[in-house]
């Protein structure tokens, strides 16, 4: 690891500053993704500017019609929240089955959704959910948020606030894992609401995204059957030494499938 300067403000807007004033700052929130590639040298910032002790950022809320989750709280937060549990079961469902017991209590959800690994659980339940993730300076729609393979809409000097997810009774994500990492080699979040059905997909392409063919067949007929006849286009998967593209495009219909049935 590199020498760096490390930063620890008390507030959103300190930290901002700090970040301003460093010549190539990074933020830190669960530093699971950052701190391994910096351990490597694949990442050498000038500064860290810690997210962690910004009393702002942490905490969960709700009215009831949807739940608001601070950027720094935790994965295992996020699956013990009876907030969450409540209003969308299948994120606190989904939370509680990210990494392992260490990743669950270090890791953040802004910290996911900023980093947008390619096969990251979050990015596909704010895609499925509708979710809308607050900053500092704005809120950006899921459907705005997510721009490219580790690509967000967030600016340079962007902190990740909280997001906000509307109540979703019936919704369900299933993920086939790479064993050694827990990552998805393809997870698939349905969500059934009054305007429609929604599905996102992480793991199987550059980046986490929609599936419209997926979605007009189930909104055609919500039936794990329905899925059976859309074609997926393979020449999009990923392909690597975990699984070729033909496979993951079954693994997208597979797994759609058992949320759809999970839906009820």
């Amino acid at each position: 690891m590199y020498g760096f300067d490390y930063h620890r403000p008390g507030s959103v807007a300190d930290a901002a500053s700090a970040l301003g004033g460093a010549s190539d700052g990074k933020y830190l929130a669960g530093g699971q993704t950052l701190l391994g590639t910096m351990k490597q040298r694949l990442a050498s910032p000038s500064d860290l500017v810690d997210l962690g002790g910004i009393a702002d950022l942490k905490g969960i809320t709700s009215d009831g019609s949807s739940v608001t989750i601070g950027a720094t709280t935790t994965h295992a937060e996020v699956a013990s929240s009876s907030d969450v549990q409540s209003v969308v079961p299948a994120l606190a469902a989904m939370a509680g089955d990210i990494g392992d017991r260490q990743v669950r209590n270090a890791g953040t959800i802004g910290g996911s959704l900023a980093n947008n690994d390619p096969a990251a659980d979050y990015p596909a339940a704010v895609l499925a959910l509708g979710a809308t993730i607050n900053t500092n300076k704005r809120s950006i729609p899921a459907d705005d948020f997510i721009t490219g393979m580790f690509e967000t809409a967030l600016e340079e000097d962007e902190i990740i606030t909280s997001v906000s997810f509307p109540a979703t009774a019936s919704a369900a994500y299933m993920k086939f894992k790479q064993p050694a990492s827990r990552f998805a080699l393809v997870g698939v979040f349905v969500a059934k609401a009054a305007d429609g059905v929604r599905v996102a997909v992480t793991g199987a392409t550059s980046h986490a995204h929609r599936g419209p063919r997926l979605e007009a067949a189930l909104n055609e007929n919500f039936s794990a059957s329905a899925v059976d006849a859309v074609e997926l286009p393979v020449d999009k998967m990923n392909s690597d030494i975990h699984a070729s593209g033909e496979y993951r495009a079954n693994l997208v219909k597979v797994m759609t499938q058992r949320a759809v049935d999970a839906c009820g």
